[in-house]
């Protein structure tokens, strides 16, 4: 074997947890609620208190609790997430069911959870005339039941939550039968009769029952490749957030790996750029529709919640054991040469070459790309621009150059799915 393809084995042969990626990429799901970043967790600990006391096994527990992890992994807007958390039975919901399904059912080791999360917000009594598989049909409904739970509970928390319970349960009881399984409803109610249950879900215990949780739980270890399907569904959910980032971290992966290629990078490391083109914005989950698409230039305090998301971005990567210089190369994607980025000022040597060619990437693809405030550029325009920017020390001069004698090639790699 060369010298060149062990470097290749060896770099698919990480091991990167996947119960670890479930849960630090759930907390990029848990940022579209902007100020309530605990949705997902909270019902995940409900649906396993519940499997608990139905006397599932171990297996379907851990299964129930990363179902509630990633339910709402459909959801990438802040306006639709408004709906849900404030109407009952929002005659919409049903679309980031769908959405949630058709991102897991190809992807193999979370396909498990893709009829759970597609029929998660279907009332028992529909549930109980389809044909599902065994097991679906209680699945989705217990995550659907503890689901109306945690936004009916969500603005007590911290407050008067032991006041508000009695509320809570009282509303899960009067949709038994039509909305809840009984045998679900009756497991909730035994649960949550008491304080500890609810107050288990105030965010400085809840951190705790998660850390138990991640101690507990035998490692699930995945590859470099299934880390990039993986990096590729929560890119679609992240780009889906608005209309004019539609495949944006597609294309800054696509033309990221490009650019590895012609510096001669080996194969294994332009895989691993890729996947870090991929999640690269993740954090924008947590940026406000409104100033996504807003259609003028940004003000100082939309700036400044605009520049928090690379910062999110790492925080979510950082906690994946095994993919720490993609968490690096991901968050320095604002980063330049001379310091004046954000969020943490390298040193042009701290960036890398890695990180160096997402920065070119990230930037080539935006300007190629329609945006709210004008229309996407041709490439003599992109290629000024990016020259520009070399000359102030914010982009590498030898990328930027490169870029420029492969112009036609990037501008296709930066925009294939435009045809």
């Amino acid at each position: 074997m060369a010298e060149g393809e062990n470097v290749i084995l060896n770099n698919r042969e990480l091991r990167i947890d996947l119960h670890q990626a479930i849960y630090s990429l759930s907390n990029a799901l848990d940022l579209v609620g902007i100020d309530e970043v605990q949705h997902g967790k909270r019902v995940g600990y409900m649906a396993m208190q519940c499997g608990h006391r139905l006397g599932l096994e171990v297996q379907s527990i851990y299964d129930l609790y990363e179902i509630g992890l990633l339910h709402d992994c459909g959801v990438s807007s802040s306006r639709v997430h408004q709906h849900l958390v404030e109407e009952l039975d929002w005659r919409e919901s049903q679309e980031h069911c769908q959405v949630g399904y058709d991102l897991l059912k190809d992807f193999a080791p979370l396909s498990h959870m893709a009829l759970p999360i597609l029929y998660h917000h279907t009332h028992w009594d529909e549930l109980e005339k389809m044909n599902l598989p065994p097991g679906v049909s209680f699945s989705a409904n217990l995550i659907y039941l503890v689901d109306r739970v945690d936004t009916q509970a969500a603005a007590h928390y911290q407050k008067d939550i032991l006041i508000a319970m009695h509320e809570v349960r009282a509303f899960v009881d009067n949709k038994r039968g039509d909305y809840f399984n009984p045998r679900l409803v009756d497991a909730f109610m035994e649960v949550s009769e008491s304080q500890a249950f609810w107050l288990s879900m105030e965010q400085r215990h809840l951190i705790h029952f998660i850390h138990d949780i991640g101690n507990q739980k035998q490692p699930t270890h995945i590859t470099l490749d299934e880390l990039k399907k993986l990096a590729r569904i929560f890119s679609r959910i992240v780009d889906a957030k608005s209309r004019f980032t539609v495949e944006h971290s597609e294309g800054v992966a696509r033309l990221a790996r490009y650019l590895g290629g012609l510096c001669g990078l080996p194969q294994a490391t332009c895989e691993k750029i890729e996947a870090a083109g991929l999640l690269h914005d993740l954090g924008k989950l947590r940026v406000p529709d409104e100033i996504l698409d807003k259609p003028g230039p940004l003000d100082l305090l939309d700036r400044s919640i605009m520049e928090q998301h690379s910062f999110e971005t790492f925080e979510i990567l950082r906690r994946i054991s095994g993919i720490e210089d993609i968490a690096k190369w991901a968050s320095y994607h604002h980063e330049t040469l001379r310091g004046g980025g954000y969020p943490f000022h390298p040193t042009a040597d701290e960036m890398g070459i890695e990180a160096r060619i997402i920065a070119v990437a990230d930037i080539f693809q935006a300007l190629a790309q329609n945006r709210p405030y004008r229309g996407s550029l041709p490439l003599e325009e992109i290629l000024k621009i990016m020259e520009t920017f070399v000359l102030k020390g914010h982009l590498d001069g030898k990328l930027v150059k490169l870029v420029k004698q492969n112009g036609a090639s990037c501008y296709k790699e930066a925009t294939a799915y435009d045809g």
